[in-house]
């Protein structure tokens, strides 16, 4: 776990490897205070990067903190923000905190050994937008925006500094990891490529993965491109041919993305096409059977006595 100046007062804290409930986060320090890019899973994943960004920023009060989407790697850790911190998301995320239970009840033996969570309570966002929302610390401007559509989630943010031309993706971006779409849309999140496109960014920090430099973005755009059109002809093939979805992950060849962490999260994602392509109701727990199945086992996560 590293956090690295990637420009003046800009802070990436990158966790690899990248896998599940192993995230990245970032801050930006004007000088008074700070601006947080998204918590961490567990309680001392989240802790570590707080003391790191306390270190960097001699102990300077959060004063916001944004949440890039309402998944728990990146929101567990926001109970552990000082009461004053005032939490910004899209409203979609706001509501889908509110709802969450992940930490509250027991959950099925999906992935194994399940992270020490170290937390009871989740803390949800009191600021939302739906477009797009401007924050300042100091000098540095911070441009929250919405891609407008569905793609990773539904409530997905990215927060963009024109000045330093850095991008905090969020998880619109997997770096050498499978990306998920398991809660979102498969031609959402390849519509998202394009726009992504649009932001003439020199330092990229994806939600999960290495930073992303101005040269290397092409081809990491051009890959996940790659990956969202092979679950797009997987899918169709497997429609075609009365496939169900753990049938065409056997069916598909990963070819230059099997070397991904978490390749099994094929079967997720066709889920998601297939419910996206007959307009059949998504069921979460039939597409992690299935990832389990297709996986020999419960999914890995990589958990040890520090975290």
């Amino acid at each position: 776990m590293t956090l690295s100046e990637v420009a003046p007062g800009v802070y990436a804290w990158v966790q690899p490897d990248g896998s599940w409930f192993i995230n990245n986060a970032g801050a930006v320090y004007g000088g008074d205070d700070v601006v947080l890019i998204d918590t961490c899973a567990t309680a001392s994943r989240t802790r570590r990067f707080l003391d790191a960004v306390a270190d960097v920023t001699r102990g300077a009060p959060i004063r916001l903190a944004v949440n890039t989407h309402w998944h728990g790697d990146h929101t567990f850790g926001n109970a552990l923000l000082p009461a004053s911190t005032v939490l910004i998301s899209h409203e979609h995320t706001r509501s889908e905190i509110l709802a969450d239970t992940m930490l509250t009840t027991k959950l099925p033996p999906i992935w194994s050994p399940v992270p020490d969570w170290g937390l009871s309570r989740l803390r949800a966002p009191t600021v939302v937008l739906r477009h797009d929302l401007t924050l300042f610390t100091g000098d540095h401007q911070i441009e929250l925006r919405h891609p407008g559509h569905e793609a990773h989630t539904p409530g997905d943010v990215v927060a963009w500094l024109p000045q330093q031309r850095v991008l905090f993706a969020g998880d619109l971006l997997f770096h050498h990891v499978t990306p998920l779409v398991l809660q979102g849309s498969i031609a959402g999140a390849l519509r998202s490529m394009d726009w992504l496109r649009q932001f003439p960014a020199t330092c990229i920090i994806p939600g999960h993965g290495p930073v992303i430099s101005e040269a290397e973005l092409p081809e990491v755009l051009h890959a996940q491109t790659r990956y969202y059109h092979l679950i797009q002809h997987t899918a169709r093939a497997g429609l075609a041919a009365g496939r169900t979805p753990l049938q065409a992950a056997h069916d598909c060849d990963l070819e230059e993305f099997a070397g991904w962490p978490d390749p099994h999260r094929i079967v997720l994602n066709l889920h998601r096409a297939y419910a996206d392509a007959t307009g059949a109701t998504f069921d979460l727990m039939t597409a992690f059977a299935d990832a389990i199945t297709f996986n020999g086992g419960p999914l890995a996560c990589a958990v040890n006595h520090e975290t």
